[in-house]
């Protein structure tokens, strides 16, 4: 029985040109291999171990960029609670004649309450929130859930009056010490 070789010789599907070089690469393989010294990679082996970088390369920039959108979904998900507690939990209807000056986006802002209001957001059982160029007035308890989350969304949070102590020698103790001056 012939050889493999001879065969396909036999059938023109190789060159003996071919099947020289083959035994060669083949001769050269097994002496390597008793010496024990690897002095480089055949072509197919090469093409195998840059077919495995490049798949490792992919997944690693693949899970970077998911990374990078489960982080940005997270941030518009956070963003949309903070809006809809600060909607939700708005106080409307307090217009008046007093302002409450504060300070939004490196801007002073003014605020007209009503007096009852006014009182409140500067005893601090009141606070303002803002979000995309809008004011909340909120109570004290729903700026603390929104700082949680973000606490750059709270803008005005005063801390909150113990009783008034007023000491008995103080010639003062009948005037009133105004807590925002109106110009």
């Amino acid at each position: 029985m012939a050889s493999l070789q001879e065969q396909l010789l036999k059938a023109g599907l190789t060159t003996r040109q071919k099947t020289r070089q083959a035994n060669a690469d083949k001769r050269k393989k097994n002496k390597q291999k008793r010496s024990g010294v690897d002095h480089g990679a055949s072509l197919q082996e090469q093409v195998k171990q840059d077919l495995v970088k490049s798949k490792a390369d992919k997944v690693a920039k693949d899970s970077a960029l998911n990374d990078v959108k489960k982080q940005e979904v997270a941030t518009k998900e956070q963003l949309l609670r903070i809006k809809q507690i600060l909607e939700h939990h708005q106080l409307t209807g307090v217009s008046g004649e007093s302002e409450y000056n504060y300070t939004f986006n490196n801007k002073v802002k003014k605020l007209s309450l009503n007096t009852i209001t006014h009182k409140a957001l500067v005893n601090g059982r009141l606070a303002l929130c803002g979000l995309n160029e809008v004011t909340y007035l909120v109570t004290s308890e729903t700026a603390a859930k929104v700082a949680e989350l973000d606490h750059t969304m709270v803008l005005v949070q005063n801390d909150k009056l113990a009783t008034a102590e007023t000491d008995e020698d103080d010639p003062y103790a009948d005037y009133q010490i105004p807590d925002d001056l109106m110009w």
